[in-house]
């Protein structure tokens, strides 16, 4: 089977929200049978099984500042396309079933103790499971179905994140009670040994796809929101004040925020 590898420089390509809305736009052309992401260097890698013009079109539709560097014919001897969907699939459904588990339960225990810190960590759970999703459509999935659900989740997230973020501003200007702080710690603990778990697969799996590392780089950052939550906890108790579960719920609800908003640019 005849195979090229088109190789493009994305300047503008920083973040895996980027990485999504080039899956979005190029999974509409057949002959693609891969992409190989390097966010790191901006490099993506496309792999198919005829020249298309439309590869380079639709990525300068994107505005991203993409420019083609070289297209080159590769023979299976040499080994550089490799379909280890099977493998990747199952990777993201484990940590798609892992991060829901921990969005209900922290919603839960930030409503039963309290703390918007923990709310705001459940919707960043919640987010994540949203692009593990994406990812999964992504690996063998239908592109119209992966819009719905990239919009119907990013709606669902800002709606829940702006309400969240209003209860914040609320709590700040009246009298609430002091939330559980040892509910904070013991929950905040548990989900970061939850990500660090998923970071410790992603890590195993030594992908360089772009689904693995942009989970990868999802997980570190959910780690840095975890630490975050278990300090606010840890203040709350030395203080006595819900101003720090206040704050750190505050900047989390802004975060998942903008996830939310450039979730909903990738549906449409």
């Amino acid at each position: 089977m005849k195979m090229y590898k088109s190789i493009f420089i994305v300047k503008k390509m920083d973040c895996p929200s980027e990485k999504s809305l080039i899956e979005i736009k190029l999974g509409s052309i057949l002959a693609i049978k891969k992409l190989d992401f390097d966010l790191d260097k901006k490099k993506l890698t496309v792999f198919h099984s005829e020249k298309d013009e439309k590869i380079g079109k639709y990525l300068d539709e994107l505005k991203l500042d993409s420019k083609l560097e070289k297209t080159v014919k590769i023979q299976d001897k040499n080994n550089e396309f490799v379909d280890d969907t099977q493998k990747q699939k199952k990777l993201l459904e484990t940590v798609l079933y892992i991060n829901l588990a921990f969005f209900l339960f922290e919603i839960i225990a930030g409503i039963i103790s309290n703390s918007m810190g923990l709310v705001a960590d459940s919707l960043d759970m919640f987010s994540d499971s949203i692009v593990y999703m994406i990812s999964l459509f992504a690996v063998g999935g239908s592109i119209l179905l992966k819009k719905k659900v990239a919009k119907l989740a990013g709606y669902f997230q800002l709606f829940l994140a702006v309400i969240g973020l209003i209860e914040v501003l609320r709590r700040f200007l009246g009298f609430e009670k002091i939330p559980h702080s040892t509910t904070i710690m013991v929950v905040a603990a548990l989900a970061f040994i939850a990500n660090m778990y998923c970071l410790y697969l992603f890590q195993k799996s030594k992908s360089k796809e772009a689904h693995m590392r942009a989970s990868w780089i999802f997980t570190s950052n959910d780690l840095i929101v975890n630490t975050g939550v278990l300090i606010s906890g840890f203040l709350v108790y030395l203080f006595n004040s819900n101003k720090p579960d206040l704050i750190i719920g505050g900047i989390v609800f802004v975060v998942v925020i903008n996830g939310a908003i450039k979730i909903l640019k990738l549906s449409k």
